[in-house]
């Protein structure tokens, strides 16, 4: 093993491939950084360039483009509260606040890019040391885990919902209904399409996050009237995160990274389940719950380090089982296979040199992502110096520009104008977006496989609580939704006690 990792470094650290990870992540992280684009784009985009590459020099290129992307995708997220990826919708709620309400656009994008190195790096530590036991728990996922992981998300429903949860609960099911349009994907029957060829395809979930949380943004500027910025010119006193930012948010990264790899492990899932989930577990282990959403650097570093953690963790079915555990890492076994590389069971032991490769290009790809992250803040946080006159064009630009790129229909901008609308109206009447989104999410995920699941066992419900994974993982659903009850009473036991 140690020769391998060594003769793997030696191929890595190659100019040439130095060079072709340094643009590829800086590649990724502008994607990234475009609400509406994403790092499956930005791979699919870049992968007919990779394969005239010698060695394994492209596959290196597209780690790079994966890493930035998810990473980027947390710039415009904290800046103008426009989520580039799906990933970093969950790092709106406190970083957008710390660099308005709190004028420190430059911390929250450090403690970000902390978080975002962190929690890749450790997913690397854990490819490269936990591949194979990981793999066998993913290969223990049915349809009734699937089921009962997509419960366990919605329950996160009462921690993310704001001043008010039944407002919270009210979006979360307007997010599940959305998630019923289209095609049942068991039965093929039709459902609330209006007899549209459309919506069959059921609702598109990139101009949905767009409209939810950039066209009712530019809304809301245009309401607000002025000339004025969204930092007020807010001075940055630093780049790197301070000691007491990384003594704080520790904890939470690491407890982050390991949702984010075994989340990553599973394949089906993705960043944006484990963001939400990273940062569900970050308020509920919080000794200051209350201070989520205000700007909480916890906020910040839980959805990033459990996202980027996905890096290393999808990598892990991709490489040992052949199975992508998302939609990049898709793209990355299409062209693992274009190259002559087929992952599976037989990879570690008859082409142990590009496995090594892969894992030890993936710690150079999440450093030149550190790299470029610091290096570039200065030049980040002035976006948010730019007046809103010329800002808000530009963030509606993005918008229609992203949705169009999607799939290059005109019916998706009329979508994604109308949801925009929708959502300005549910703000106004002070409904937070987490939750619809969240339903949106996991509503598909958890309607197929409890179908699925059903199917199986002839209509019998006890499948979901004699599987040992499906029953722990629903007992947590349930103490999760009790939680906000449940945690009242513990903090006054305490403090009798302490009395």
């Amino acid at each position: 093993m140690t020769e391998s990792l060594l003769a793997a470094l030696m191929t890595v650290v190659q100019p040439y491939n130095i060079a072709v990870m340094f643009f590829g992540t800086l590649i990724g992280i502008l994607v990234g950084a475009m609400p509406g684009l994403s790092s499956v784009m930005g791979l699919s985009i870049m992968m007919p360039l990779t394969l005239s590459m010698e060695g394994n020099s492209g596959v290196l290129m597209l780690l790079g483009i994966f890493c930035g992307a998810i990473y980027g995708g947390s710039i415009t997220a904290i800046l103008i509260k426009t989520p580039g990826t799906a990933n970093s919708a969950a790092t709106c709620l406190d970083g957008y606040p710390m660099a308005t309400k709190l004028g420190q656009p430059g911390r929250a994008l450090s403690i970000s890019t902390m978080a975002s190195t962190f929690g890749g790096l450790f997913s690397a530590v854990m490819l490269l040391w936990t591949a194979p036991m990981l793999s066998k728990i993913a290969l223990k996922f049915g349809a009734a885990e699937y089921f009962a992981l997509a419960v366990f998300g919605l329950s996160m429903v009462t921690s993310i919902s704001g001043k008010s949860v039944v407002k919270g609960l009210i979006g979360a099911v307007l997010g599940l209904i959305m998630a019923t349009i289209g095609m049942n994907s068991l039965t093929g029957t039709p459902r609330f399409t209006f007899g549209s060829v459309y919506l069959t395809g059921g609702i598109a979930m990139i101009p949905t996050l767009i409209a939810l949380y950039a066209f009712s943004q530019g809304l809301n500027n245009i309401e607000g009237g002025g000339t004025s910025s969204l930092h007020s010119k807010a001075k940055l006193e630093r780049v790197l995160p301070t000691w007491a930012d990384t003594k704080l948010t520790f904890p939470t990264m690491l407890r982050s990274s390991i949702i984010g790899t075994i989340i990553g492990a599973i394949p089906g899932t993705g960043g944006d389940i484990a963001s939400w989930v990273g940062y569900n577990e970050a308020k509920r282990w919080s000794k200051h719950p209350e201070k989520f959403g205000e700007g909480a650097p916890e906020g910040i570093a839980a959805p990033e380090s459990a996202n980027n953690a996905i890096s290393g963790g999808a990598l892990i079915p991709l490489l040992t089982l052949g199975i992508p555990g998302d939609a990049g890492t898709a793209v990355m076994l299409s062209a693992l296979m274009m190259q002559g590389v087929v992952p599976g069971p037989m990879l570690f032991t008859e082409q142990t040199g590009t496995v090594y490769t892969i894992i030890v290009g993936l710690f150079f790809a999440n450093l030149w992502m550190c790299l470029l992250g610091y290096s570039a803040i200065r030049g980040f946080a002035k976006i948010g110096n730019v007046s809103n006159t010329y800002l808000t064009p530009i963030v509606f630009v993005f918008c229609v520009v992203g949705t169009y790129a999607l799939n290059n229909n005109i019916l998706d901008i009329f979508m994604m104008m109308i949801f925009g609308v929708v959502a300005y109206v549910l703000i106004k009447c002070d409904f937070p977006m987490p939750p619809i989104i969240l339903g949106l999410i996991l509503g598909s995920l958890a309607e197929k496989n409890l179908q699925r699941a059903l199917v199986i066992s002839d209509g019998n419900i006890s499948v979901f609580f004699t599987r040992p994974i499906s029953l722990v993982l629903i007992v947590i659903s349930v103490i999760s939704l009790l939680w906000p009850v449940i945690s009242p009473v513990i903090k006054k036991r305490r403090a009798n006690q302490a009395k």
